[in-house]
């Protein structure tokens, strides 16, 4: 992106990107462009005011479970799984991918294997999309940890070489798969932190409800009062609960094929 948006950013960058252009009447690439520079505190998590905030301090018992969730499913597999870095950064930060800033939500960079997160979008997440919740903030984190498990699998590099062969139509429909299939795997997340405890009743609700609030129908009818499905990058809010669901349910990443034939849009 003026910064390169990695493949399979994340839960809200190119969406909420676009919902700002909409609004503001600006050119995206105008928006990223624009960004100040980092400053020297941004994409640490060594400031104690991030350090000591108690969502930080959530956020990372999160990827910690993901860590081992993941770890235990890639050994299944006889693979070997390489956890991502955690990221907390206030405004703007300097990723592997560019400069990235709160704007855009949270992403995940391929090039240096770190999710970026800006801890401000949880309030957006309550605030402006209506899905508050420990596990709709869980579901956020997990999500950008499933398009770090695509990096591992190589699933990331082939849909990036089929995009640059692609036009923007199949380029968005690919978008959409990836970004469905990183729901999916945030749900497998889940299922197994079912079992770990750390769900309590109602908590997978609230990460239903963050999946459908930022669907790329509902983002599109609050922004432009209209719904252009062939512009869709993340899938419809249907589409995101179904896929988040289904990975609830199975705890597979078998049942996670957004790309096969018997995938369903």
């Amino acid at each position: 992106m003026g910064m390169a948006l990695p493949v399979g950013g994340g839960i809200g960058g190119l969406v909420l990107l676009l919902l700002i252009s909409a609004l503001t009447g600006t050119n995206p690439i105008d928006i990223i462009n624009s960004a100040p520079p980092p400053s020297e505190s941004a994409g640490t998590t060594g400031s104690d005011s991030i350090e000591n905030d108690p969502q930080a301090k959530f956020v990372s018992v999160v990827l910690k479970d993901t860590e081992d969730v993941w770890t235990e499913v890639f050994k299944q597999r006889g693979a070997r799984y390489q956890p991502p870095v955690l990221v907390l950064f206030t405004d703007a930060t300097q990723s592997g991918c560019g400069v990235g800033q709160s704007a855009m939500g949270p992403f995940y960079c391929p090039n240096d294997q770190k999710v970026y997160l800006d801890l401000s979008f949880f309030r957006d997440l309550d605030a402006r999309f209506g899905a508050p919740g420990d596990f709709a903030q869980a579901y956020v984190v997990a999500h950008e940890v499933g398009h770090h498990v695509q990096m591992l699998t190589g699933t990331s590099e082939r849909v990036h070489a089929m995009q640059q062969r692609s036009g923007q139509r199949e380029g968005n429909q690919l978008s959409v798969r990836m970004e469905l299939q990183a729901d999916c795997y945030a749900g497998v997340w889940g299922h197994y932190a079912a079992q770990h405890g750390l769900l309590e009743p109602g908590d997978a609700e609230e990460g239903l409800r963050a999946a459908a609030a930022i669907g790329d129908d509902r983002l599109q009818r609050q922004s432009q009062g209209r719904v252009a499905p062939e512009s869709f990058t993340h899938g419809s809010s249907e589409q995101r609960v179904s896929w988040l669901r289904r990975g609830l349910d199975s705890g597979r990443m078998e049942e996670c094929d957004t790309f096969g034939g018997a995938a369903t849009f």
